[in-house]
C-alpha cells in the first residue's frame, strides 16, 4: 500500500536546460490514483543527481487556466518589471500563482504555490521559473500533459 502514497511518474515529456548541471523536466504523475502534470527542476552533481524540491504539480482543473494565460504573453516581455499575471485556488490556503520575475538580469515566467497561513502569506519553495525565451516550447509540453491528466 505504501507505494499509494508516493508519486509515480508516468511519462516524461520533455526537459529545458537551465544551466550546465540542472534542467526543467515536464512530466506526468500519479499521486493517490489521480494524474497531475508535473514541472520540476533536476540537478546532476557530483554528490546528488535527480529531482530537487524546487517544482510544481498541476492537476487537469488548473492546467487549462495556465495554458491559457501563457499563451497569451508577448514574445518578448513587455515590462522590465515584476508582474502577476493570475492566480487560481489549489486547495484551502494554497493558490498557484503566475508571474514575470526579474532575476539576475533576465525575464521568467514564475510558477508557484503562495500560501495564506496565520504563521506566514506569501509565496513557497514549491515553484519553478521557466526562462522566458523557453515560454514556447514550456507550453508545448504543457500542452502535451492536457489529454494526459484529463479526467477519465
Amino acid at each position: 500500500m505504501a507505494e499509494n502514497r508516493e508519486f509515480k511518474p508516468l511519462k516524461e515529456l520533455g526537459e529545458i536546460p537551465l544551466g550546465e548541471d540542472d534542467v526543467l523536466k515536464f512530466y506526468v504523475d500519479e499521486f493517490k490514483g489521480h494524474k497531475y502534470g508535473s514541472v520540476r527542476r533536476f540537478v546532476k552533481g557530483d554528490t546528488y543527481s535527480g529531482p530537487t524540491k524546487s517544482g510544481v504539480t498541476i492537476n487537469a482543473r488548473l492546467l487549462e487556466p495556465v495554458i491559457e494565460v501563457l499563451s497569451k504573453l508577448p514574445a518578448e516581455p513587455a515590462a522590465l518589471e515584476d508582474q502577476e499575471l493570475a492566480r487560481w485556488p489549489k486547495k484551502a490556503g494554497v493558490e498557484l500563482v503566475a508571474r514575470i520575475t526579474l532575476f539576475k538580469d533576465t525575464t521568467g515566467v514564475d510558477l508557484r504555490e503562495w500560501v495564506d497561513e496565520p504563521e506566514y502569506k506569501g509565496p513557497s519553495k514549491k515553484g519553478v521559473r521557466i526562462p522566458y525565451k523557453d515560454l514556447p516550447q514550456a507550453l508545448d509540453f504543457l500542452r502535451q500533459m492536457a489529454p494526459l491528466i484529463a479526467k477519465s
